[in-house]
């Protein structure tokens, strides 16, 4: 068996024993989705290389201000995290992305880079959301509040909500 067929077996051991969904749409390619909590999903792909893993997952779309302090945050928190590290595309997406050869694949290293992956994109979401969409964020509250819309899911946001009667009526809601 090549080291990249045994790697792929341990993934897909791995992934059944995680109790997440997850699918091979082709040999050697995983996609897992992972339950979070401020991000309720994180979608994760691990490709089985030649000599590698590789591992990316999505986390946030292109902030739409505040670029460099968001960047920023994310090179500050590359330095403390394990197997995967925050990247930007070509559009300014943000990325987790990570490379592990593929003697270094067992279910164990695969439970903790999920493990990995789903904490960082979580556990950074709402401070993404913050430095990079506030002033979506402040228009989305305004927009429910005038409308009385539900603003349940925008209570890590409270501090930027608008004061009682400042909110603008006629602000669209956020593009998300």
């Amino acid at each position: 068996m090549t080291a990249s067929a045994q790697a792929a077996a341990v993934i897909r051991e791995a992934l059944a024993a995680a109790d997440v969904e997850w699918e091979e749409p082709d040999d050697g390619t995983f996609v897992a989705v992972l339950p979070g909590q401020a991000r309720l999903r994180t979608t994760v792909a691990l490709s089985v290389g030649e000599h590698a893993l590789s591992i990316n997952a999505f986390v946030a779309r292109r902030p739409d201000e505040n670029h460099e302090a968001v960047y920023r945050w994310l090179l500050e928190r590359n330095r403390r995290l394990y197997a995967v590290s925050f990247a930007i595309d070509a559009l300014g997406d943000i990325y987790l992305v990570g490379r592990l050869p593929l003697a270094a694949v067992s279910t164990q290293e695969v439970d903790r880079v999920l493990g990995s992956v789903l904490e960082y994109a979580d556990g950074s979401f709402n401070t993404i959301l913050e430095l990079g969409f506030a002033s979506s964020i402040r228009r989305e509250w305004a927009w429910r509040i005038s409308r009385g819309e539900s603003t349940a899911n925008l209570a890590a946001f409270a501090h930027l909500a608008p004061e009682s009667g400042d909110g603008d009526e006629d602000a669209a809601p956020a593009q998300e």
